[in-house]
């Protein structure tokens, strides 16, 4: 099993900065891959950015250039540093964790860009 708990979302003004972490407990060690997921209100949910065990990261073309997804191996947790943020960056926020047999999914953080 695997535990996934987000924090960091919240309220900020278009152009702003925030970051989101993922604090991991349980099977770690099996984990593949982890990475972060949103959904806006009526919308499907949409894969933000990924990053390997072996460490390669993949973002979409949405986020590109304003994100940045990382590891803290020492506090276990996996963060995501966005900037520059727009009003359709406005979502609820999921981290997730993939390994043999399943993917897990934390309860997710609201990120809010309005001013």
């Amino acid at each position: 099993q695997v535990q996934l708990v987000e924090s960091g979302g919240g309220l900020v003004q278009p152009g702003g900065s925030l970051r989101l972490s993922c604090a991991v407990s349980g099977s770690i060690a099996s984990i593949a891959a982890m990475g972060w997921y949103r959904q806006a209100p009526g919308k499907q949910r949409e894969l933000v950015t990924t990053i390997s065990r072996g460490g390669m990261t993949n973002y979409a073309d949405s986020v590109k250039g304003r994100s940045t997804i990382s590891r803290d191996s020492a506090k276990n947790t996996v963060n995501l540093q966005m900037s520059s943020l727009k009003p359709e960056d406005t979502a609820v926020y999921y981290c997730y964790a993939r390994r043999f047999g399943g993917t897990y999914w934390g309860q997710g953080t609201q990120v809010t860009v309005s001013s």
